[in-house]
């Protein structure tokens, strides 16, 4: 039997993580992230995980780099609005661990990702009755793959920005 759980955008968040002119990770988070997971533990490989991101409520700590990131050189928000997510596959991967497989939609760009999950806890009640569980996912992608090709070649050599893109996703879930 399956329960349907909605994320509680309130307490899930979407981090990222890239290196910046070869010698730092520079980090940054969206908000707003939503969506269902419909999970089966009896069967997990019959669970399904949809999510979209708000583009637009980039975070890196700096107005203009978040400007920038908003802007047709990245992540285009006036034309894509959305950052998507929807499972193709989820399978057990050890104690308390998941393999979900999935479409991953930014910049109009679909390209399969998989998701390194730790979870779903055990469920529990909030101070309000919800019913809540909650997950961590982790991945890494390119960000060329998905048309994020901006960079600039520093004066000592090497580029601005890498290409890999860590992501790290936190979630809190309610039963609907």
């Amino acid at each position: 039997m399956s329960t349907t759980y909605k994320i509680d955008p309130a307490h899930s968040s979407a981090h990222f993580v890239v290196r910046h002119m070869m010698i730092t990770n520079v980090r940054g988070a969206f908000s707003n992230v939503q969506g269902a997971i419909v999970w089966d533990a009896a069967d997990p490989s019959q669970t399904t995980v949809e999510a979209t991101i708000d583009a637009a409520t980039i975070q890196t700590q700096d107005a203009a780099r978040d400007g920038h990131l908003k802007s047709a050189d990245f992540l285009d928000v006036e034309k894509y609005p959305t950052i998507t997510f929807k499972s193709t596959s989820v399978v057990p991967a050890g104690d308390g661990e998941l393999k979900v497989t999935g479409d991953l939609t930014i910049r109009g760009v679909t390209e399969p990702v998989v998701l390194k999950v730790e979870g779903p806890t055990a469920e529990t009640k909030d101070p309000w009755g919800n019913v809540r569980v909650g997950a961590s996912a982790t991945t890494k992608i390119k960000r060329s793959n998905f048309g994020l090709t901006w960079n600039a070649v520093l004066e000592g050599g090497g580029i601005a920005l890498g290409d890999d893109l860590k992501i790290e996703l936190e979630v809190s879930l309610i039963k609907s």
